[in-house]
Protein backbone atom coordinates (compact mmCIF):
# COMPACT_ATOMS: atom_id res chain seq x y z
CA UNK A 1 0.00 0.00 0.00
CA UNK A 2 1.04 3.87 -0.91
CA UNK A 3 1.76 6.03 2.00
CA UNK A 4 -0.76 8.34 1.33
CA UNK A 5 -2.27 10.23 3.97
CA UNK A 6 -5.42 7.93 5.05
CA UNK A 7 -7.40 8.32 8.60
CA UNK A 8 -7.60 4.76 10.17
CA UNK A 9 -10.88 4.01 8.71
CA UNK A 10 -9.81 4.18 5.56
CA UNK A 11 -6.48 2.82 5.57
CA UNK A 12 -8.42 -0.52 7.36
CA UNK A 13 -11.10 -0.47 4.85
CA UNK A 14 -7.88 -0.15 2.38
CA UNK A 15 -6.01 -3.09 3.77
CA UNK A 16 -9.20 -4.82 4.56
CA UNK A 17 -9.61 -4.94 0.65
CA UNK A 18 -5.88 -5.61 0.12
CA UNK A 19 -5.55 -9.06 2.26
CA UNK A 20 -8.91 -10.19 1.11
CA UNK A 21 -7.27 -9.97 -2.95
CA UNK A 22 -4.18 -11.52 -1.71
CA UNK A 23 -6.52 -14.46 0.00
CA UNK A 24 -7.82 -14.85 -3.54
CA UNK A 25 -4.10 -14.56 -5.34
CA UNK A 26 -2.95 -17.32 -2.91
CA UNK A 27 -6.13 -19.34 -3.60
CA UNK A 28 -5.74 -19.10 -7.60
CA UNK A 29 -2.01 -20.03 -7.14
CA UNK A 30 -2.04 -22.95 -4.83
CA UNK A 31 -4.49 -24.26 -7.72
CA UNK A 32 -1.80 -24.70 -9.52
CA UNK A 33 0.40 -26.74 -7.53
CA UNK A 34 0.54 -30.25 -8.70
CA UNK A 35 -1.66 -32.97 -6.91
CA UNK A 36 1.20 -34.94 -5.99
CA UNK A 37 0.97 -35.59 -1.98
CA UNK A 38 3.74 -32.55 -1.28
CA UNK A 39 1.65 -30.32 -3.55
CA UNK A 40 -1.93 -31.36 -1.72
CA UNK A 41 0.26 -30.67 1.99
CA UNK A 42 1.89 -27.04 0.46
CA UNK A 43 -1.43 -26.47 -0.64
CA UNK A 44 -3.10 -27.05 2.28
CA UNK A 45 -0.85 -25.27 4.37
CA UNK A 46 -0.16 -21.91 2.22
CA UNK A 47 -4.53 -21.82 1.49
CA UNK A 48 -4.75 -22.07 5.20
CA UNK A 49 -2.43 -19.29 6.19
CA UNK A 50 -2.44 -17.27 3.44
CA UNK A 51 -6.42 -16.54 3.77
CA UNK A 52 -6.39 -16.86 7.53
CA UNK A 53 -4.21 -12.92 7.49
CA UNK A 54 -7.54 -11.44 5.69
CA UNK A 55 -9.79 -13.15 8.10
CA UNK A 56 -7.69 -12.03 11.20
CA UNK A 57 -7.55 -9.03 10.19
CA UNK A 58 -10.92 -8.00 9.78
CA UNK A 59 -11.87 -9.69 13.23
CA UNK A 60 -9.17 -7.13 14.69
CA UNK A 61 -11.12 -4.44 13.13
CA UNK A 62 -13.90 -5.65 15.13
CA UNK A 63 -12.00 -6.35 18.24
CA UNK A 64 -13.46 -5.87 21.49
CA UNK A 65 -10.87 -4.33 23.42
CA UNK A 66 -7.24 -2.91 22.85
CA UNK A 67 -6.26 -6.55 24.16
CA UNK A 68 -8.51 -8.60 21.58
CA UNK A 69 -6.96 -6.14 18.56
CA UNK A 70 -3.25 -6.44 19.32
CA UNK A 71 -4.06 -10.82 19.95
CA UNK A 72 -5.79 -10.63 16.31
CA UNK A 73 -3.19 -8.52 14.62
CA UNK A 74 -0.12 -10.80 16.32
CA UNK A 75 -2.29 -13.95 14.49
CA UNK A 76 -2.01 -11.80 11.17
CA UNK A 77 1.44 -11.37 12.06
CA UNK A 78 1.95 -14.87 12.34
CA UNK A 79 -0.06 -16.27 9.54
CA UNK A 80 1.80 -13.91 6.83
CA UNK A 81 5.45 -15.05 8.25
CA UNK A 82 4.04 -18.61 7.60
CA UNK A 83 2.71 -17.52 4.45
CA UNK A 84 5.76 -16.54 3.51
CA UNK A 85 7.49 -19.97 4.77
CA UNK A 86 4.89 -21.54 2.59
CA UNK A 87 6.04 -19.34 -0.62
CA UNK A 88 9.57 -19.98 -0.26
CA UNK A 89 9.47 -23.74 0.12
CA UNK A 90 7.87 -23.56 -3.13
CA UNK A 91 10.10 -21.33 -4.60
CA UNK A 92 13.02 -22.78 -3.45
CA UNK A 93 11.56 -26.39 -4.52
CA UNK A 94 10.84 -25.16 -7.74
CA UNK A 95 7.23 -25.96 -7.59
CA UNK A 96 6.70 -23.37 -9.66
CA UNK A 97 8.10 -20.74 -11.77
CA UNK A 98 9.65 -18.06 -9.65
CA UNK A 99 7.72 -15.34 -11.97
CA UNK A 100 4.74 -16.58 -10.59
CA UNK A 101 5.81 -16.73 -7.29
CA UNK A 102 7.59 -14.11 -6.61
CA UNK A 103 5.11 -11.30 -6.86
CA UNK A 104 2.76 -13.30 -4.06
CA UNK A 105 6.13 -13.77 -2.34
CA UNK A 106 6.96 -9.64 -2.26
CA UNK A 107 3.45 -8.73 -1.08
CA UNK A 108 3.30 -10.96 2.10
CA UNK A 109 6.67 -9.62 2.80
CA UNK A 110 4.87 -6.00 2.50
CA UNK A 111 1.94 -7.57 4.18
CA UNK A 112 4.29 -8.53 7.56
CA UNK A 113 5.34 -5.62 7.37
CA UNK A 114 2.76 -3.43 8.02
CA UNK A 115 1.18 -5.85 10.35
CA UNK A 116 4.74 -6.13 12.23
CA UNK A 117 4.46 -1.95 12.55
CA UNK A 118 0.69 -2.04 13.64
CA UNK A 119 1.57 -4.60 16.61
CA UNK A 120 4.12 -2.50 17.51
CA UNK A 121 2.72 0.71 17.50
CA UNK A 122 -0.60 -0.79 19.14
CA UNK A 123 1.72 -1.29 22.34
CA UNK A 124 2.27 2.14 22.56
CA UNK A 125 -0.35 4.31 24.58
Amino acid sequence: MQSEKLSNKEFAQKLEKQTKQFAIRIIKLSSQLSSMPEGNVIRYQLVKSGTSIGANYREANRAVSRADFRNKISICEKEASETQYWLEIMMEANLLPPTVVQPNYNECSQLLAIFTSIRRSSKKG
